[in-house]
């Protein structure tokens, strides 16, 4: 028997069976991936780890377990596969997965049943359950990867915590004790407003936070810097799930050239500028902007080097995450159907056509070069897909 003090749930007990777990290198990597990536270099309390989020949904998937009378068994593999959700993540967390092309949580699929963890969890369950339920399939897939599950949950009031933001602070209560299996998981219609409360934190914490602009210059930087790196060999793709954020740090600072440079720069927060911004709600069709694929970004980019003067490499455009906000597909039971939340929420409908209110295709370019780009016509440059 353990416990471990979390800043956010206090005191959480582990059984010897989960501290063997815990205690692995591949948990134990957590602790050294940022939950956030670079969003310290924006709100410098947002250090925060994998680790600890990964322990608070592990004791958030308990309290659910509780409500929904789950047997000892059931409930224990809800808290393993709480522990264990994000085991794949790669160093910065999603900051890396946009250039894996790989999500993390196939990389987690892929990590268990290479390394000990599969030895181990074969002790008491079966990793093949384990697997399908991390995945979100399964009865009770949904309480781990869904859309109100006790991932999305953690993190939004650890992130609103940890930068101080008050935008994530959610009613979890609310929203635990409205739920039930049938079939599936599905919230009762008296929650429905704490799922409102929720998809609103998020919607708010989307600009605040997760794709807050100086943010995603960051994150742009780095991806291309992570991407020349990947293609020296120094860090090898497949075995992503290794490395920590130091690691590639370290191996950044080791190179020449463009990937020095460039982690120099983050080193120093001389980061670049936002000189275009082309915002997504004034398009007819705001949606098509995400289907400019890589090809079409890199020549966009190679045009507009050659024509401003600028290095390989130094101009970049930058496609914003898709606001999906998959909350509005929520089960929610009314009487003895199951509908949408989108379907019965004014709220979520609204939320639905202002999904693309903060959300902007931008390009970015060094400080020294932005003097080139006065009055210059970037929207000739881009064309966007029917």
């Amino acid at each position: 028997m353990k416990f471990i003090r979390d800043s956010l749930h206090g005191n959480l007990q582990l059984d010897d069976f989960e501290v063997k777990i815990v205690d692995t290198p591949q948990i134990q990597r957590l602790r050294r991936i940022k939950q956030l990536g670079f969003t310290y270099l924006v709100y410098p309390g947002a250090n925060h780890t994998r680790f600890e989020h990964s322990i608070g949904a592990m004791y958030l998937s308990s309290r659910l377990a509780n409500n929904l009378q789950l047997d000892d068994h059931k409930k224990q593999m809800l808290r393993v596969c709480a522990i264990l959700h994000d085991a794949g993540h790669g160093p910065f967390s999603h900051v890396s997965e946009g250039v894996l092309g790989t999500s993390h949580e196939e990389l987690t699929s892929k990590l268990i049943k290479e390394s000990q963890l599969s030895d181990i969890l074969s002790e008491k369950f079966n990793i093949h359950e384990i697997i399908k339920t991390i995945n979100g399939k399964g009865s009770l897939g949904q309480a781990i990867s869904g859309e109100l599950d006790v991932d999305r949950m953690d993190y939004l009031l650890r992130d609103s915590y940890y930068t101080g933001v008050a935008y994530g602070v959610i009613d979890v209560e609310r929203l635990i004790y409205n739920m039930k299996l049938d079939g599936n998981l599905v919230l009762k219609q008296k929650g429905v407003q704490a799922a409102e409360s929720m998809l609103l934190a998020r919607y708010f914490m989307y600009p605040s936070v997760y794709q807050h602009h100086t943010t995603r210059i960051i994150n742009s930087m780095f991806r291309r810097c992570f991407k020349n790196l990947l293609e020296t060999g120094e860090v090898e793709a497949e075995r992503i799930y290794e490395y920590d954020d130091l690691d590639i740090i370290v191996a950044a600072r080791a190179q020449t050239g463009y990937i020095k440079d460039i982690i120099q720069k983050l080193d120093n927060r001389d980061l670049f500028k936002t000189v275009f911004s082309l915002k997504l709600d004034e398009l007819e069709n705001p949606d098509a902007v995400f289907k400019l694929g890589d090809e079409e970004i890199r020549r966009i980019e190679t045009e507009l080097c050659e024509d401003l003067n600028v290095p390989e490499g130094y101009l970049m455009v930058d496609v914003p995450e898709y606001p999906s906000f998959d909350e509005m597909k929520t089960q929610v039971a009314v009487e003895d159907d199951i509908v949408k939340l989108g379907d019965i929420s004014t709220i979520v409908r609204a939320l639905r056509d202002a999904r693309f209110n903060h959300a902007d295709l931008c390009i970015y370019i060094p400080k020294e070069y932005a003097n080139k780009t006065a009055g210059f016509q970037f929207e000739d440059y881009i064309e966007i897909p029917d």
